[in-house]
């Protein structure tokens, strides 16, 4: 079957806002073309590998994951590094393309706040220090985003809620403070559903976030309707985050996952996203949904760069009591990897109802790829999984109770002017500050939680949560070394199809398939691997055994390297690519 050709081309909406499209098409050779790469970036990257949909025959894999050009190409926090230090882009100009690159593709809406300033100080620091030849880490001049629920000292915080409105906190989270300290230059925060409570990225007091694949050629080719009316969601509730990586305005960035809210918007954006073990990576500074559940999430263009910034982030932090020691991990990813050595489970509890054919397909071609290379290949059971979203959702209220109940006026973020009572304060502050979603979920929280229902629901769950967990322990003791799994039931809704249905059918529809790992405390990582038939990203998910997660990375860079996924590349303005008239019109051909 013949590969396509990804090439880049510019509208104007009927606003007059400029949209970046990524047109795919065929070459007559079989082989994957790349056009339209920013100069900037063209330089330090050869282009992207191809893209196979869902109708493609499968494919033949060597046993031994050979080192793939295509794949190389994508490990861009190593490639920019080097460029960095070789003295072929400068920091403050690689930060100053992202910047522009935000601005360019701002009906995203990806981000909340630019730190614009700031960043340009960071990132001339950095040129001081890889000039002298002292750079403090392979991150070091790397522009990065930050979701919004993640404390950045004298920046605004807001978990986009009114509740925080004007929030600037004292001091920055552990994960965050290790990037600045590797010399990482933070370029803003991103957008988010409120309080992180969501599966689309739609209900934040910001607006919602659009998939910047909702602006590719293959896409508009098949609505009749205005972009600005005819856009798919980004996922949630880290979709600003996933929204930035997949669209270059950042190299990485971090999210927050509970039940699946980093690798459900990967997933949708295409892009790849971390679930690390829980308590591998501190939460001190991440404000909290369910502290039992919440772990931060890492995204990048490639599973390469998800590694480089877990041997970062990993490690045990005194401010966090529930952080582990990390397990010693070499200092990359292996390049050479035999797939025989691994046994791989498919869960059949997971054909679940809605489960679209798209992913269906995507889902038995990755798993005939795995046996075709010589991986061992089995059917196990999960019996528990379906009750497990309702476990999720009593567990999830019960903590979102507890954690709420913080914001109440009179230490920080929205203070009601109706202060006739300490009561009347509260209540009214809690109402104006608070969307539907959240003071819905602190009810049923409070409910679930009262002494008549405590025992009913709260334990009940907590007894299943238990049953879910011995399920995958259970698993992996019969010598399964991954699971793989679908990441969310179909690609990207519209999202005028997705506010048909309120937030919380909507977040039991879409964390179907990750929110087992977080009640197991699991590592999991979704991984790009194929375009829908609508020219939207399909996403696989791995699932690995607890601080295996290096292991896991490994199975995922081995899957990565087979897959090809495309990544979007977006047109640069005209003054920039004038700067290198020849690298633009340069093709990169690696064979289909």
């Amino acid at each position: 079957m013949e590969s396509p050709t990804i090439t880049a081309s510019r509208s104007v909406s009927r606003r007059g806002e400029k949209r970046f499209h990524v047109e795919i098409s065929k070459t007559g050779g079989g082989e994957v073309v790349a056009q339209g790469l920013p100069a900037w970036l063209s330089t330090l990257s050869a282009g992207p590998a191809s893209a196979r949909g869902p109708e493609s025959a499968s494919p033949q894999p060597p046993t031994r994951a050979a080192p793939n050009t295509a794949q190389t190409c994508r490990h861009l926090h190593s490639k920019v590094s080097q460029a960095l230090r070789d003295g072929r882009v400068s920091a403050t100009e690689l930060c100053r393309k992202c910047i522009d690159q935000i601005q360019r593709t701002h009906y995203l809406n990806a981000f909340i706040t630019i730190t614009g300033e700031t960043a340009m100080e960071q990132a001339q620091r950095a040129d001081n220090r890889i000039r002298t030849g002292k750079p403090l880490g392979p991150l070091d001049g790397i522009p990065f985003s930050v979701k919004d629920n993640f404390c950045t000292e004298n920046i605004k915080t807001t978990c986009a809620s009114k509740m925080l409105k004007g929030y600037v906190p004292p001091f920055s989270a552990t994960v965050v403070q290790k990037l600045l300290d590797q010399g990482a230059v933070l370029v803003g925060k991103t957008n988010l559903d409120e309080f992180a409570m969501g599966a689309g990225s739609t209900d934040g007091v910001f607006g919602p976030v659009r998939n910047p694949w909702s602006y590719t050629t293959l896409y508009r080719e098949q609505s009749t309707e205005d972009p600005d009316s005819d856009w798919a969601i980004s996922g949630g509730s880290s979709g600003g985050s996933a929204a930035a990586v997949a669209a270059l305005s950042s190299f990485l960035a971090l999210g927050s996952d509970t039940g699946g809210s980093t690798r459900n918007p990967g997933s949708l954006c295409g892009v790849v996203a971390l679930k690390p073990t829980y308590g591998l990576l501190s939460r001190h500074g991440l404000i909290p949904l369910v502290n039992s559940m919440d772990v931060p999430g890492i995204m990048t263009r490639s599973v390469h760069d998800a590694a480089t910034v877990l041997r970062i982030l990993q490690g045990r932090d005194e401010r966090d009591s529930t952080t582990v020691q990390a397990p010693s991990t070499p200092p990359s990813l292996p390049e050479h990897f035999d797939i025989r050595d691994i046994c791989v489970g498919i869960p059949k509890e997971y054909h679940a109802p809605g489960l679209s054919t798209d992913t269906l397909a995507q889902w038995s071609r990755v798993a005939a790829m795995f046996e075709q290379a010589g991986a061992r290949v089995q059917e196990v059971s999960l019996p528990h999984t379906q009750h497990s979203i309702v476990c999720y959702h009593v567990l999830c209220c019960c903590e979102v109770a507890s954690n709420m109940a913080r914001f109440d006026g009179l230490e920080y973020g929205h203070r009601s002017t109706i202060d006739s009572s300490t009561d009347a304060m509260y209540a009214t502050t809690r109402h104006e500050g608070f969307n539907n979603v959240v003071r819905r979920r602190i009810l049923s929280g409070n409910y679930f939680l009262l002494k008549s229902n405590y025992e009913r629901y709260f334990v009940k769950a907590q007894q299943m949560r238990r049953l879910i967990t011995e399920d995958l322990k259970n698993v992996f003791r019969s010598g399964i070394d991954v699971l793989l799994t679908p990441t969310t039931l179909s690609d990207a809704a519209r999202y005028t199809d997705f506010i048909q249905e309120d937030n919380r059918t909507r977040s039991a529809q879409e964390d179907v398939f990750t929110q087992p790992v977080n009640m197991a405390g699991l590592p999991a990582v979704t991984v790009p691997t194929a375009l829908s038939r609508r020219g939207l990203p399909i996403s696989l998910q791995l699932i690995g055994q607890t601080l295996q997660d290096w292991k896991l990375l490994t199975v995922a860079h081995w899957m990565e390297q087979q897959v090809n996924f495309p990544m979007i590349h977006l047109h640069g303005d005209s003054d920039e690519r004038k700067l290198d008239r020849s690298v633009r019109e340069r093709t990169h051909t690696i064979g289909s």
